[in-house]
């Protein structure tokens, strides 16, 4: 057998209702989800089981309520005796792959999430930032546009290079527009507009990231159980002492998915398993390998009928 990862979604990923089957049959994933309510002394585990929807989409609800659905599901699967032989998420779901590998107490994480989410949208007053999918360029053509139009005035970068021909792109409004409007220059089809709150992982989000390592003085992280591969660098993390400033670095940095499948897939891995809501990763994983196995783990039916 060849190796398993296990991959986390992120923002993006949320419904209204996730989880609510494993909460009422399976006490190990319902520790989680009141566990999270007790650290944030928020009624979280109503938002996420009953919306409504607008609530939910709130940066601050939707990252520690999209970790706390990860981990409820990740302790349910815990009984099937399966172990990754590497852990990584997106974005946020770095966080939740932080808690696979026991380098985080889901209780430190689910904090640190809710700060992260009020940081970043409090970096960027509302309607000034913009993100937006640019599909069909070449990485290199669109990050020389991207900068073309940031020293014409207005700011924008590469922020997700998801898997070939799809990145997102992120900055000011005018910055993304911009993009949108030229996208062929960089031999892209088209750019869609993404419905979020700022600008994540560009640099206009330094200031969230400073408050975010500040946040994070207190916090310990523990040497991992096993392989834990960031999304700023798309390799392992081979220093425990690692662990914060990557974190800190990830919230202004691009999240290279694209690269860190290609990583996963070279160190012979052939089991991809998403856990939590959605199927957005082994969609982009598909995209990369069409040979090798898929598992989506997000609800009861699903933990029953894929392990």
């Amino acid at each position: 057998m060849g190796k398993v990862a296990f991959i986390f979604p992120g923002q993006g990923a949320q419904s209204v209702g996730m989880g609510k089957d494993l909460y009422d049959e399976v006490p190990v994933a319902r520790h989680i989800f009141d566990t999270a309510d007790q650290v944030l002394d928020l009624p979280l585990t109503s938002i996420i089981f009953e919306g409504p929807e607008s609530e939910l989409k709130k940066t601050n609800n939707t990252q520690p309520a999209l970790l706390t659905t990860s981990i409820a599901v990740l302790r349910a699967l815990a009984d099937q005796g399966i172990k990754p032989d590497y852990v990584t998420g997106h974005s946020l779901g770095e966080y939740s792959a932080l808690v696979a590998a026991g380098v985080l107490s889901f209780e430190d994480a689910v904090a640190i999430v809710r700060a992260r989410g009020d940081f970043m949208e409090q970096a960027v007053p509302g309607g000034l930032g913009a993100m937006a999918a640019v599909l069909g360029a070449e990485r290199e053509s669109l990050a020389a546009l991207c900068r073309t139009i940031t020293e014409e005035g207005s700011l924008v970068e590469l922020a997700n290079i998801n898997c070939p021909g799809q990145i997102v792109v992120s900055g000011t409004r005018e910055g993304v527009a911009a993009v949108s409007e030229r996208v062929k220059e960089a031999g892209g089809k088209r750019a869609i507009a993404l419905e979020v709150s700022g600008p994540f992982h560009s640099s206009l989000m330094k200031e969230a990231a400073e408050r975010l390592a500040e946040k994070m003085q207190s916090v310990t992280f523990n040497e991992p159980e096993c392989q834990v591969v960031a999304n700023v660098t798309a390799r392992p993390v081979s220093e425990t002492s690692a662990f914060r400033d990557l974190l800190v670095e990830q919230v202004y940095s691009p999240v290279l998915w694209e690269d860190t499948v290609a990583f996963l897939l070279a160190e012979g891995v052939d089991t991809f398993v998403e856990i939590g809501p959605g199927s957005v990763l082994t969609g982009l994983v598909k995209k990369m390998d069409k040979t090798v196995k898929l598992i989506n783990v997000g609800n009861l039916e699903q933990l029953n009928l894929n392990l």
